[in-house]
C-alpha cells in the first residue's frame, strides 16, 4: 500500500563534497542543478529539498545536504545545519524513509576528508536507522579498470563500511549514471523509517548539539587536528632555524603564520564544542537514546590497494 501525498517519502543524501549527491538527485528529479563532482569547491552550502510527484498518492522528497569538508564553512556549522533540519523534521513527526551515502568509486584512497565524512555519518545515523541506509558507489561510468574498481568496492564493504552493513545498511552501485539506475536504488525505500540517533539525542533526551555523539566525535577530530597543526608548526620553526637562505626563511615564516591562524580557528571550534565537567557527570546519569552509536573510524589517507596484485605475490 502506498502512502498518501500528505506523508511523503523523504530520502536524504549525505557524503563528501564532489561524491555525486547533486547529480544523483538530478537523475531522480530530471532537473539540471549545477554540477560539483569535478570541482574542489563545495556546491551545496545548505539543505535543499526537491519534490517529485510520481502520482497523486506517491510523493518523494529528496534532500541534498552539504559534506563535512565545505569550502567556506566549518564542520561545526555544517553539523548544525544538518542537525537543525533533522530536528525540525523529527519534531514535525517526519522520519526519513531512506538515507543515501555516496562515495566515488574512482578514489584510490580513503582521504582524511572521506574518512571524516563517513565517521560523522555513522555516528549521527546510529544502529536503528542503518536498515534505511544505502551506501552508494558513484562514478562507475568513469572507471577504466573495472576489476580494480571491484577490488576497491570489496574493501569498502568488508572494511570501511562493515559497521554500517552489519547493522543493516546495504551497498548499491550507481552504475550507469541514469535515472533508471537512480530509481532502482531508492525504489525499496518506502517504509515509515526510523529516527536517527542524532534526532533522538536532540529531541527525545533533550541534549545540546555539542552533547550528542556526532558533536563529541567532531570535538575529538578537532583535538587530533590541533595536535597535527602544533607538530607542523614546530617542524617549520626547526626548519627555519636550520636554513641560511633568507628568502626561504621568509617563506617558512609566512607558512608558519598561516598555520598559526588555522590553529587558532581549530582552538575556537573546540571551545564551542567542549562540555563542562559537571555537565558531563549529569549526562552520564541522564536518560539515554534508544539507538546505539556506530563508529567508522579509520586511519586517514589509507590506500585502497589492488587486491589482484597482492594475490599474485
Amino acid at each position: 500500500m502506498h502512502r498518501m501525498a500528505s506523508q511523503p517519502i523523504v530520502i536524504a543524501l549525505m557524503g563528501p563534497t564532489g561524491s555525486g549527491k547533486t547529480n544523483f538527485i538530478n537523475q531522480l528529479t530530471g532537473t539540471r542543478e549545477a554540477k560539483a563532482q569535478h570541482q574542489l569547491k563545495s556546491h551545496t552550502q545548505g539543505v535543499k529539498e526537491f519534490i517529485v510527484n510520481l502520482s497523486k498518492d506517491r510523493q518523494y522528497v529528496f534532500v541534498d545536504t552539504p559534506g563535512f569538508d565545505d569550502t567556506y564553512r566549518s564542520d561545526r556549522d555544517i553539523l548544525r545545519t544538518i542537525a537543525d533540519w533533522l530536528e525540525e523534521k523529527y519534531r514535525g513527526q517526519v522520519k526519513l524513509s531512506g538515507i543515501i551515502y555516496t562515495h566515488r568509486i574512482t578514489d584510490n584512497r580513503m582521504s582524511g576528508s572521506v574518512c571524516k565524512n563517513l565517521d560523522m555519518f555513522a555516528r549521527l545515523c546510529g544502529d536503528k536507522a542503518a536498515a534505511c541506509v544505502r551506501l552508494v558507489t558513484t562514478m562507475w561510468d568513469k572507471v577504466r579498470d573495472k576489476e580494480l574498481a571491484k577490488s576497491r568496492e570489496s574493501q569498502l564493504v568488508q572494511n570501511f563500511w562493515k559497521p554500517l552493513i552489519d547493522a543493516g545498511a546495504r551497498h548499491k552501485r550507481f552504475e550507469d549514471n541514469s535515472a533508471r539506475c537512480a530509481w532502482g536504488i531508492v525504489e525499496d525505500l518506502t517504509g515509515g523509517g526510523e529516527a536517527l540517533l542524532l534526532q533522538e539525542e536532540l529531541v527525545d533526551v533533550a541534549r545540546k548539539l555539542n552533547e550528542t555523539t556526532a558533536g563529541q566525535a567532531l570535538y575529538t577530530q578537532f583535538q587530533k587536528l590541533l595536535h597535527e597543526q602544533k607538530e607542523t608548526i614546530k617542524q617549520l620553526q626547526d626548519e627555519a632555524k636550520a636554513q641560511k637562505d633568507p628568502e626561504l626563511v621568509k617563506q617558512l615564516e609566512v607558512e608558519q603564520r598561516r598555520l598559526e591562524a588555522e590553529l587558532q580557528k581549530t582552538w575556537d571550534e573546540m571551545g564551542k564544542l567542549k562540555i563542562p565537567f559537571m555537565r558531563r557527570i549529569a549526562l552520564f546519569f541522564s536518560k539515554k537514546p534508544q539507538s546505539v552509536s556506530l563508529a567508522c573510524s579509520f586511519l586517514a589517507d589509507t590506500e585502497l590497494i589492488d587486491v589482484r596484485s597482492t594475490r599474485s605475490m
